[in-house]
C-alpha cells in the first residue's frame, strides 16, 4: 500500500483534526468545481479552508471537466494536484504546463477497456485514479479489472471502498482513496470513523 488519501473535506474542524492527528495520511481531497457533490465547497470557503499549514500532507483539487473560468480563479490555491475527471489528454497536458501542476489522471471505470484508457495519460499524469462511474455517489467496480495495470504505474483507487477494506491492500501497490465510508448518515464527516481509519492505515 502505498499512501492514503481522504476526500471530500468541506470545513475547517474536520481539516484541522486530520492535519493535527498523529497518523495523518499523505493527501487531502477537495471538490472543487462540481455542485452535484454534496462535498463542493464554493470559492471563498475554500480559500479560507486552504489558508493552513499543510505540514506534509498533498492538497488536492478535484475537478470535473474545468473551465479555464475556474482554473484561473483557483491557480494560486495551496493545491499540490489536480484530480481531473472527463478531462481528454491533449487539454490534460495543456492544463499541466499552463499551471505547472502535478495531475491525477481520474478513471471512471466499470469494463476493461475503461482499465486501458491509462495508456493514453502515461506521458502526462503523475498519478491514475481508478474510480466507479458514481462520482458523488460512492458505487463500487470491480477490482479485478486492474490486474492488467502494470505494478510499476504510480496509481490510486477509490470506489466506495471501507474502512475495514484497506488491510486488503496491504501488499498491493495503490494509494487508497476514501471518502463516503467516512461519513454519517447525514452525509458528514465523522471524525470518529477517521480516526479509526487512519489509526488502521498506521499498522498497515
Amino acid at each position: 500500500m502505498k499512501g492514503l488519501k481522504i476526500c471530500g473535506i468541506s470545513d475547517p474542524k474536520t481539516l484541522n483534526y486530520i492535519l493535527n492527528h498523529h497518523n495523518p495520511p499523505n493527501f487531502i481531497g477537495f471538490i472543487t468545481n462540481y455542485k452535484k457533490s454534496k462535498r463542493f465547497v464554493e470559492y471563498k470557503k475554500l480559500k479560507e479552508l486552504l489558508d493552513v499549514n499543510k505540514r506534509d500532507i498533498k492538497f488536492i483539487s478535484v475537478l470535473v471537466d474545468p473551465t479555464d473560468e475556474i482554473l484561473e480563479k483557483i491557480k494560486n490555491l495551496n493545491f499540490d494536484y489536480y484530480q481531473l475527471y472527463d478531462v481528454k489528454p491533449e487539454r490534460t497536458k495543456e492544463i499541466k504546463i499552463k499551471y505547472d501542476i502535478k495531475i491525477i489522471t481520474a478513471l471512471t471505470i466499470s469494463r476493461e477497456d475503461d482499465v486501458i484508457k491509462y495508456k493514453n495519460y502515461l506521458e502526462i499524469s503523475d498519478i491514475i485514479l481508478f474510480d466507479s462511474k458514481g462520482y458523488h455517489k460512492s458505487e463500487s467496480f470491480d477490482h479485478k479489472l486492474l490486474d492488467i495495470v502494470p505494478n510499476e504505474l504510480n496509481k490510486m483507487i477509490a470506489g466506495n471502498i471501507q474502512i475495514d477494506d484497506i488491510s486488503n491492500f496491504k501488499y498491493k501497490d495503490f494509494i487508497i482513496d476514501l471518502s463516503g465510508s467516512l461519513e454519517d448518515a447525514n452525509g458528514k464527516k465523522d471524525i470518529n470513523k477517521i480516526d479509526k481509519l487512519l489509526n488502521l492505515y498506521a499498522k498497515i
